[in-house]
């Protein structure tokens, strides 16, 4: 974050007809049959909640939890396995065990135009209302990374704060936000000079957008009125997360 003063700127998963197995087909079974239109559904919603689960376990999942979790045969998990490690959805590690691939980082840094798009509005609203630095953050890698930025167009000096800047979730206001998040409290969370010296912020988590950890919140060089602008940051957060469901 570069604190330095700046004057008034404005500132497939799918199962193909003719495959020999079902979605959960094990020898025996009635799923032993080519897939049709309800069964290929099911595979991808299997595939989904899959993805869900191994982005949701730090340490990764075996097979056998991913079955037991899914409610469905280990056959039917290598299956899907295969098809999501095919497009570089998923990946083994070294224990053998289930991880995210690069494909879902490359999913993500796609998506993240149309996050920042849709959030933007709330951004500008919230940067001429607390008269600060107003920024969305995502997680990413573990970290947080400033998504979209906008300064306020009135103030004589203000934070500037780049698009792209990563720091620890564990300091500043933004970081700290998705933390709280994690923990179900919606904040606001205020932090002073953890990032920069002599910068202010205050921050709230993007609640209930499934798959994303993001916070909303304004820096300043002053302190802020935590009770007003925290006020804003939570509305701010509510209205990007009813643009971006």
């Amino acid at each position: 974050m570069d604190t330095a003063a700046r004057s008034g700127e404005p500132g497939d998963l799918t199962t193909r007809p003719g495959d020999p197995a079902g979605p959960d087909a094990t020898p025996g079974r009635p799923g032993d049959r080519p897939a049709g239109a309800g069964e290929t559904a099911q595979t991808l919603d299997r595939g989904l909640r899959l993805l869900h689960l191994v982005a949701d376990a730090p340490g990764g999942l075996t097979v056998t939890e991913a079955a037991n979790r899914l409610g469905i045969g280990r056959a039917a998990v290598y299956r899907l396995v295969g098809a999501l490690t095919g497009h570089g959805m998923l990946r083994r590690d070294g224990d053998g065990r289930l991880r995210l691939g690069a494909g879902v980082l490359h999913l993500a840094r796609r998506a993240q135009p149309l996050l920042a798009e849709g959030a933007l509005p709330a951004l500008r609203r919230l940067a001429e209302q607390a008269g600060a630095t107003a920024h969305l953050t995502v997680v990413e890698g573990g970290e947080g990374v400033a998504l979209a930025v906008v300064e306020p167009s009135w103030t004589s000096f203000h934070v500037a704060y780049r698009t792209g800047a990563r720091h620890p979730l564990e300091r500043g206001a933004a970081g700290r936000a998705i933390l709280a998040g994690r923990a179900g409290a919606a904040g606001p969370v205020s932090t002073a000079g953890e990032l920069q010296p002599g910068a202010y912020g205050v921050a709230a988590p993007v609640l209930g957008v499934p798959g994303l950890e993001a916070s909303v919140g304004v820096v300043a060089l002053a302190p802020l009125d935590t009770d007003v602008v925290g006020a804003q940051v939570l509305a701010a957060a509510r209205a990007i997360a009813a643009a971006l469901s």
